[in-house]
């Protein structure tokens, strides 16, 4: 799926503003549900947990902060 450089950095931004928030969210229910984790693991899946939700994103965010190419 190609997007050009202005749909990336919107989506890029509705993603950062929208969509961090309510993983966090999520996230931070989904440990709540888990019964209480020792603390080394439980901090394992809190970086896990971090790290998760941008993997599938990076094609969205590769490249945003340089200059438009298409200018």
């Amino acid at each position: 799926m190609k997007l050009n450089y202005k749909t990336r950095r919107r989506l890029s931004l509705l993603i950062l503003a929208v969509g961090l928030p309510l993983y966090v969210v999520l996230a931070v229910s989904l440990m709540n549900k888990v019964s209480r984790l020792p603390l080394a693991l439980e901090l394992l899946a809190y970086v896990v947990l971090g790290i998760a939700w941008a993997l599938p994103l990076r094609f969205v965010f590769r490249g945003i902060g340089r200059q438009d190419p298409d200018e």
